[in-house]
């Protein structure tokens, strides 16, 4: 495909002269069609500027104008544009508001600018015109997760049935229930890592073990985890799992000394959020005894900080940090 049209290229260079000499000009459709050709070309030889420059003048003819306008956002996208991508398939949207391939491009755009509240417009519409596909339906979800509209991000995974036995569907159902606080979310996080390894995914389900208080099913996946991290790099931190194990002894086991040590292992490692430490200690989960020890730990916390003019992590224990896996993009959709 790419040999021909850039070969058709060629010739169109070389016969244009004589053909301009013969007839004077091309007349206007037949000129926006070869225009188009010529950008498509060059669109798929990666020459983007190339492309870009005929295709605008191919849009200036009815016959070409929807087909330039779209690839003239698939190059913005290409190039990261993605504002003009976005531009340019709105742009056909209103001549054509039922054009489900500009309302796929528009939407996915609208997710990589930010701008979610458009692409929640776009995908319902989308939706709508083709209410049987799986992959809208997956990033109408992803993008009902990003406006923490949990409820109806689940609501339309379940219409597609069949595609939660994927691992981008999966797994978003799974955390949308997690956010419900649904018991249901714990079986199909298992179902998802019976197939899959992810360590922050596999830490996500055993601070849902914890919220359910299985106690012992939760210690199990934090002590594996820190088996596992090796690095201080990596997610999640291994202070941060250090103290995910401090905290569930010092509640689970209420008179052991045993979630303290952890508690200092995990402070020498790196551990520093004051904050969840205090709401630890103002939870009234935990023993008398720990509680004196927890108000030292803390107090040695921050007149280290105060010493070293550092402050906590503000990033340590957060527990909304479910969109690191299918993020910004989604199934499909990309123009």
């Amino acid at each position: 495909m790419i040999k021909k049209n850039f070969s058709y290229i060629i010739f169109f260079y070389f016969l244009f002269p004589f053909s301009a000499f013969f007839s004077g000009c091309l007349n206007m459709a037949a000129s926006a069609e070869e225009y188009y050709s010529i950008g498509m070309a060059y669109f798929e030889l990666g020459k983007f500027e190339e492309a870009e420059r005929w295709l605008n003048r191919a849009r200036t003819a009815d016959r070409t104008m929807t087909a330039s306008v779209y690839n003239l956002g698939r190059l913005a996208f290409e190039r990261q544009r993605y504002n003009e991508a976005a531009e340019h398939f709105e742009d056909i949207l209103k001549r054509d508001q039922n054009n489900v391939l500009a309302l796929r491009a528009a939407a996915y755009s609208r997710i990589k600018t930010g701008d979610i509240d458009i692409a929640d417009k776009h995908y319902k519409k989308l939706l709508e015109l083709s209410p049987e596909s799986a992959d809208d339906g997956y990033n109408h979800a992803l993008v009902l997760y990003a406006m923490e509209r949990y409820s109806e991000a689940e609501e339309v995974l379940i219409r597609y049935p069949f595609a939660l036995d994927e691992k981008e569907s999966l797994l978003l159902y799974s955390r949308s229930q997690k956010a419900l606080n649904k018991p249901e979310a714990i079986d199909n996080y298992a179902k998802w890592l019976s197939v899959n390894s992810d360590p922050v995914v596999q830490y996500e389900y055993a601070e849902l073990l914890e919220r359910h208080e299985m106690y012992a099913r939760a210690l199990e996946e934090y002590r594996a985890l820190l088996m596992q991290t090796t690095s201080q790099d990596a997610e999640p931190k291994r202070s941060d799992l250090r103290y995910s194990i401090a905290k569930l002894l010092l509640i689970a086991d209420y008179e052991s000394g045993e979630g303290i040590t952890e508690l200092e292992t995990a402070v020498s490692e790196g551990f520093n959020n004051i904050n969840a430490l205090e709401e630890l200690l103002n939870s009234g989960k935990i023993s008398p005894d720990n509680m004196d020890n927890l108000r030292v730990i803390i107090h040695n916390i921050q007149r280290a900080q105060d010493e070293t003019g550092t402050e906590q992590d503000p990033n340590t224990q957060s527990e909304g940090s479910a969109m690191q896996e299918t993020g910004t993009g989604g199934n499909s959709g990309a123009p």
